[in-house]
């Protein structure tokens, strides 16, 4: 079974790469990734599978904030995202930040959403907005 391609999502300048967890066998590979779209910080939503120094010596930032597989993210990981992208995106916009969890299968296949995630999904309200500031400066996140 191959691993599905990582993903780029853009909005406005901000850009983020969904990526398989990758494995000790495959670092190598994954941290070339990784380069090939400027990631600097890479956040992982699992329980470890690979060892973090390989990607860390590149100068890439890894952040474990890990949940139960499948479960929607607790209110302290969306608050850490949410102030994550905005400190990055107004520091260096343009930028990518990379992430993955254990399986990654919502990249790609179509149901790949549970019922607890829809329900989450369904209720969540916004604690910020994505807008832009004026037409000639970089986005931000407020």
């Amino acid at each position: 079974m191959s691993c599905p391609a990582s993903v780029e999502i853009t909005f406005a300048r901000m850009r983020f790469l969904i990526t398989q967890n990758p494995t000790n066998s495959t670092i190598s590979k994954f941290i070339e990734e990784l380069k090939k779209y400027g990631v600097k910080t890479l956040v992982r939503v699992c329980d470890a599978t690979y060892d973090q120094a390989p990607i860390e010596k590149e100068g890439i930032r890894v952040l474990n904030w890990s949940f139960e597989d499948g479960a929607p993210p607790p209110n302290q990981i969306v608050d850490d995202w949410l102030n994550l992208v905005k400190a990055k995106f107004q520091e260096e916009p343009g930028c990518c930040i990379a992430i993955h969890c254990a399986a990654g299968l919502g990249r790609k296949k179509r149901g790949a959403f549970n019922s607890k995630q829809l329900l989450y999904l369904e209720k969540y309200r916004p604690k910020m907005r994505l807008h832009r500031k004026n037409v000639c400066s970089h986005c931000c996140v407020q």
